[in-house]
């Protein structure tokens, strides 16, 4: 059974994910924790997330904007870095909210309040009449990417911070696609080189086969998805990632996750 409801979160997540940019490792994660220690179901996520990114980089990375990936990416993996430093002498402070659901206890942290309002005013562009046409001058994206990067570092939510930049930064729906993926693995690389010494020393026990089940069904949600892509316009995939936005946001800011 455990098999079978992972495999099914990630198919379907792929697919779902492959037009927002983002939520993949977020939906796999809790699934993962569901049968698995918190630290083993980190590894699990972070490894079928990259085979997905790998897969996804072989459809679409020759419409890459190589220009947006330097600019972005390169300074979000080094902020990335930063904000894991940072998680560290933050990780300690206290809550601003504690509240019982459903005999379930949420927390409500500075970090994702912040975080949840800036996605959350960022959706809100595509809503906005005055605002719904904006583009992102080229010339900000180091600067979203240092944002992405930080905060990303510190709470794991890069990819939401990096499709809001990306979203508008005049690409084609392929090249938003694309330009996302190759950022996306080249943070996951960066964040593998902390995990595979632990899985080479066998720190981590891991299910192999589950990884392996979990990252073709993946593949599978992506394939379906590309099917879909050519169907919809980038239109569509703007108010996808607006209102995904909107709704991370809102869960952020519940705490719930």
């Amino acid at each position: 059974m455990d098999y079978i409801i992972i495999c099914l979160a990630s198919l379907l997540g792929a697919g779902l994910t492959l037009f927002s940019g983002f939520g993949l490792g977020t939906i796999l994660l809790p699934v993962f924790g569901i049968f698995f220690p918190i630290e083993i179901a980190v590894v699990l996520t972070a490894l079928v997330h990259f085979s997905n990114n790998l897969f996804k980089l072989f459809l679409f990375g020759r419409n890459a904007d190589k220009n947006v990936v330097l600019k972005f990416g390169l300074p979000a993996i080094a902020f990335a870095f930063i904000g894991a430093y940072a998680l560290n002498l933050i990780s300690d402070s206290n809550p601003l909210y504690e509240y019982t659901f459903n005999d379930k206890k949420y927390e409500i942290t500075l970090l994702k309040l912040i975080i949840g309002i800036l996605l959350i005013v960022f959706s809100l562009f595509e809503f906005i009449p005055k605002l719904k046409n904006l583009e992102f001058d080229k010339k900000y994206l180091s600067a979203g990417g240092v944002l992405s990067g930080f905060f990303g570092g510190i709470s794991g939510h890069q990819g939401a911070l990096r499709s809001v930049f990306l979203v508008r930064a005049g690409l084609t729906k392929e090249g938003f696609i694309a330009t996302g993926v190759v950022i996306a693995c080249l943070v996951d690389i960066s964040r593998l080189t902390v995990y595979i010494p632990k899985i080479v020393n066998n720190e981590v026990d891991l299910d192999f086969k589950l990884v392996s089940l979990a990252t073709l069904a993946a593949f599978s949600g992506v394939y379906f998805g590309n099917k879909l892509l050519k169907k919809t316009t980038f239109k569509t995939i703007q108010n996808i990632v607006a209102i995904l936005l909107l709704a991370y946001g809102l869960l952020l800011i519940c705490g719930i996750i």
